[in-house]
């Protein structure tokens, strides 16, 4: 049946023993941003090897602590006020606050502990070169402005609440300076919040799916995190635990789509040959928002080919899987094997952020289906 998403979980496993092999001098937790795709069965086996998990929404967190995950392994730092902080915090959910009206909320519960983490926005950012991916900034919403430190550390120590965890998350990367840069910004905010244990550096950590992308290298970065903790403590005498939160890094390699060719039409000798798929948005949406090119491959036994434009089955002009690489707004050729209607496509390292961020019942098509494999 297609389309369907398929996950291997071979992928998965090996991409968890590696990211749980790093090593930091005072401790490294490492969560699974459960926005990158919350498929249960992704959950479970990230769960069973003791990946803790990062939501980004009170329902995201509701819907873990449903598939039985504990709280005390469910950090919460969202945009949008929980719904029901009384019942997380009951549940030992960790609680970050991103704004002065969240760290009201929190003082204000019957449930609350007697330490808060805060997501500060640093102003600086890197949203890999895409501004639809950067979290921090002036142009971002994300988190609580660096200059309101003293407003927030008056705000709760007059209720008797300490800051233990710090939260900070600026966007996508693969470069190591960057990360260098990330951390040493980070830590000259940990020295203003004197009772911070645990820094959590956010996730964004790259890929590579296409073309001249560069996939980031953990334990290059890993290094540099050690060494600008060690750092940290012989400055102030401070034990750092850090905190990672992968999402992409865990499962994009991970996924493959599976559609079938369902047309194939052109716009003349000058124009395009369109490659029409029995999916689109509605499944996929990663290429229309951000401009962003997966690998396809078409499996037929064709030895000639062919340049084609892969468009979605959706009634929209932006439904395009080569989209012009950061560009959405154009379109771009790939040379694939000579296609026939009813071929099968796979459009690879599509495990983060495809199913799970997709326009959901666009032109009321049904949703791909999703599957672990071996």
């Amino acid at each position: 049946m297609s389309p369907r998403y398929e996950y291997s979980r071979r992928l998965i496993e090996e991409r968890i023993d590696y990211l749980k092999s790093l090593s930091l001098p005072y401790g490294l937790v490492v969560r699974y941003a459960v926005k990158a795709n919350p498929f249960p069965e992704i959950i479970s086996l990230l769960y069973s090897a003791g990946v803790h998990f990062d939501a980004s929404s009170s329902y995201e967190a509701t819907d873990l602590l449903k598939l039985g995950v504990a709280g005390s392994h469910i950090s919460l730092s969202s945009q949008q006020s929980p719904h029901n902080i009384d019942a997380l915090l009951q549940a030992g959910v960790h609680f970050v606050a991103t704004s002065m009206k969240q760290i009201d909320l929190f003082t204000r519960s019957k449930n609350r502990p007697q330490t808060l983490g805060v997501r500060i926005n640093p102003n600086i950012n890197d949203g890999g070169h895409n501004k639809r991916t950067s979290t921090g900034g002036i142009t971002a919403s994300f988190g609580i402005w660096h200059e309101y430190t003293d407003e927030i550390l008056r705000q709760t120590e007059s209720h008797g609440v300490k800051i233990t965890r710090l939260h900070i998350h600026i966007g996508s990367g693969a470069d190591t300076a960057i990360w260098e840069n990330v951390i040493d910004t980070s830590l000259k905010v940990c020295e203003k919040f004197t009772d911070v244990t645990s820094l959590d550096i956010g996730g964004g950590f790259k890929v590579h799916r296409f073309g001249s992308e560069k996939e980031a290298d953990l334990i290059a970065i890993t290094k540099v995190f050690s060494e600008k903790l060690g750092g940290f403590f012989e400055k102030t005498g401070r034990e750092i635990q850090l905190e990672i939160e992968p999402g992409t890094y865990f499962i994009a390699h991970a996924g493959t789509l599976i559609a079938h060719i369902d047309d194939i039409v052109d716009t003349g000798e000058s124009g395009f040959t369109f490659i029409r798929l029995n999916t689109g948005m509605n499944d996929f949406l990663r290429s229309t928002l951000y401009g962003a090119r997966h690998n396809i491959s078409i499996q037929n036994e064709s030895i000639d080919t062919k340049e084609y434009v892969i468009v979605g089955h959706n009634c929209e002009s932006g439904d395009i899987f080569t989209p012009e690489p950061g560009n959405p707004e154009a379109i771009e050729t790939v040379t694939l094997q000579q296609a026939t209607i009813g071929d099968e496509v796979h459009i690879s390292d599509v495990g983060a952020y495809c199913a799970s961020m997709r326009a959901k019942g666009y032109n009321s098509f049904p949703d791909a289906i999703e599957i672990m494999v071996p």
